[in-house]
């Protein structure tokens, strides 16, 4: 099924015109509007008038997060107060915080966009959508919800927290598309076993949207057996929208992005020259029909691919691949390169371990020292010396064989670890010279 479908299955050609001159339309509001644009382009030797192709984009100058922090609050904004309906911001807990405006027709797009992956689970206007994401500045709960409401489905705005009631509300309002984080999820699937409830055998919940932060295979395949439902992966990022940027379909092969919206390229991060479709690199977006906040050529950090096969699905819009990690949460240890999800990937192949893990880094002496602290099932004899040395040293070895870092494992008790409402906290890094 399909939300929009004379969009989400138009013709290349013609979408790739309807991307060209939206694009050209984005570079003139940015450049008319916004005096970063008017300067950056002006350094960079280029107007709008210069962008006749594609081609041309590489001639433009990159925006970064920086940038935006830089300028805080509204010197990013074309459009003037009185045309602003709502504004969202990042937390800004790694620095100053960016500030995202949005004027209706920009939120008009959002929930349009996110629409489309309501309909990819195979939702519609008879949909109950339960929205566990926490509403706020934060994009995800809104985000979402635009997009529930643009389909025209009963939304319970839940947000994040209480889980037990999120679980008597998801069984008892009969709430058949759940959207939230990843490890969530989780938490609310485990709660209502905890129960005493089987949710993929008494709950009508088919499908699930989940987002803001990496998932590995093994933990996508957990939440939809316990849940009984359609994963579905949600990207999105507040600088550019939100959720909704790209959704997976059931071919599960990568998330469509939405291409009338979004004009996406993938660049060497070294040399930050375009790479071509199928290569790994970090993800760059270049928004097509943002009014007040465009933004050309923003560096997202993201590292991921450009999956240009057809689809079965029948949708001619390109797909990204999913999240590799990011080019700035990479984790150097000892020289080595390591993205944490590539930490979670080894776990989730053990079943006598859950997928809730800490990850510390220390300094121990001149070397950086990783501890890794990951909770067992609760049916693992977790007091027989033995047997946990035994997993240890067989989860150290894979970690090792993997990763080439050695990592000192920690295996606890089943509910240790804190459980996170949001965006899970994996890594803390208390090495000197390094921030988390």
């Amino acid at each position: 099924m399909y939300f929009q479908p004379e969009i989400e299955t138009m013709d290349r050609e013609k979408l790739r015109d309807l991307q060209l001159t939206r694009m050209q339309e984005s570079a003139k509001n940015a450049f008319d509007n916004i005096e970063f644009y008017r300067k950056s382009f002006g350094e960079a030797g280029v107007t709008p008038d210069d962008l006749k192709s594609f081609d041309d984009l590489t001639k433009f100058p990159f925006v970064t997060k920086q940038d935006m922090r830089d300028a805080y609050p509204f010197a990013m904004f074309a459009r003037p107060m009185v045309d602003v309906a709502r504004i969202h911001a990042s937390s800004g807990t790694t620095g100053q915080a960016t500030v995202v405006g949005h004027t209706a027709n920009d939120l008009k797009h959002w929930g349009e966009c996110f629409a489309r992956g309501i309909y990819m689970v195979n939702g519609g206007p008879q949909s109950t959508l339960q929205v566990s994401y926490g509403y706020g500045l934060f994009t995800g709960g809104l985000g979402a919800h635009a997009g529930g409401e643009a389909v025209g489905c009963a939304v319970i705005p839940t947000s994040s927290g209480n889980t037990k009631r999120q679980v008597q509300m998801m069984r008892d309002c009969k709430t058949d598309i759940l959207a939230c984080t990843p490890s969530y999820a989780l938490l609310i699937a485990d709660t209502a076993i905890e129960m005493g409830y089987k949710p993929w055998e008494e709950f009508p919940i088919s499908g699930g949207i989940f987002g803001a932060e990496p998932a590995s295979d093994n933990m996508r395949e957990e939440i939809a057996s316990k849940l009984g439902i359609q994963y579905c992966d949600v990207y999105g990022l507040s600088e550019i929208m939100g959720p909704g940027v790209a959704m997976e379909c059931a071919e599960r092969h990568g998330l469509h992005i939405a291409e009338d919206h979004f004009y996406c390229e993938i660049i060497d991060p070294e040399t930050l020259k375009p790479v071509p479709d199928g290569e790994w690199g970090e993800l760059v977006i270049t928004t097509l029909t943002r009014e007040c906040c465009p933004l050309i050529r923003y560096r997202t950090r993201d590292v991921t691919r450009i999956i240009s096969e057809p689809c079965a699905c029948g949708r001619t819009h390109r797909k990204i691949d999913k999240l590799r990690g990011r080019t700035d949460d990479m984790l150097i240890i000892r020289g080595v390169n390591v993205f944490p999800s590539q930490i979670e990937q080894v776990i989730t192949t053990f079943p006598e371990v859950a997928t809730h893990y800490l990850i510390t880094l220390t300094n121990k002496g001149p070397l950086d020292h990783v501890l890794l602290q990951v909770e067992t099932e609760p049916g693992f004899p977790i007091d027989e010396i033995r047997k946990l040395e035994d997993l240890k040293a067989r989860l150290g070895a894979e970690l090792k064989s993997n990763l080439q870092v050695s990592v000192e494992i920690q295996l606890v008790e089943p509910k240790t670890l804190e459980r996170s409402m949001g965006k899970a906290k994996r890594v803390i890094d208390l090495r000197e010279g390094t921030h988390a």
